[in-house]
């Protein structure tokens, strides 16, 4: 699936949104992005994977309601094989009367389409702060010291703070860069609800918070 975006993305001196590209693991190449919110909202979808592709501003949507005539571009469409989502990105306190019926248009477009649709109004903190921390290991590593087996059957046999878990390995320092490769890669799982650092427990994938 494939599309081209009804906005094209610019970038110019003293524009008050922050566009950009964000390349995904997951896509395996670069999305445009209108704002923070939206980027954040893009790197999250890289981390949670199970889509097929991710369109941003997919389609222009008009509609017509008791004020008269409008129209909508929703900011991404993510199809997948299990459940398409067509998602809106909105702080919570820029929302307003015209947002929600523009988003309540968008509601009714998606479930005539068989998709599911939500606004995101924001993060936990120190969700997006985990989250970022774990990106930055997310493209492919050479592990030529076996270090990810050893986290693997470290963590197999039961939890471990983060600290604790790379010291079972013969190289701890160079061991912490794996076990964020995998923690993003979802083959050993963590509570990103809590701050994450040395103290965090890493349990098994499919565990605890798996």
């Amino acid at each position: 699936m494939a599309s081209v975006p009804v906005r094209r993305f610019a970038w110019r001196t003293g524009q008050r949104h922050r566009p950009g590209l964000e390349c995904l693991v997951t896509t395996g190449r670069q999305h445009g992005f209108e704002s923070l919110a939206e980027h954040w909202l893009l790197l999250v979808l890289d981390f949670v994977g199970g889509f097929d592709e991710v369109l941003s501003q997919p389609f222009r949507l008009r509609f017509f309601s008791s004020q008269g005539k409008g129209s909508h571009i929703p900011d991404f469409l993510v199809p997948a094989a299990g459940a398409s989502w067509l998602v809106d990105v909105r702080p919570g306190g820029l929302i307003g009367e015209e947002d929600e019926v523009r988003f309540a248009a968008a509601a009714q477009a998606a479930a005539a389409a068989g998709w599911r649709y939500m606004v995101v109004t924001g993060w936990r903190r120190q969700v997006l702060a985990g989250i970022d921390a774990l990106s930055v290991r997310r493209r492919p590593m050479a592990d030529p010291l076996g270090l990810e087996r050893q986290l693997l059957t470290a963590v197999g046999r039961r939890p471990w703070r983060f600290a604790e878990l790379v010291d079972q390995t013969q190289v701890p320092a160079v061991a912490r860069t794996h076990a964020v490769h995998l923690l993003w890669h979802r083959r050993m799982a963590v509570d990103l609800t809590l701050p994450f650092g040395d103290a965090t427990w890493v349990y098994p994938a499919g565990g605890r918070d798996g």
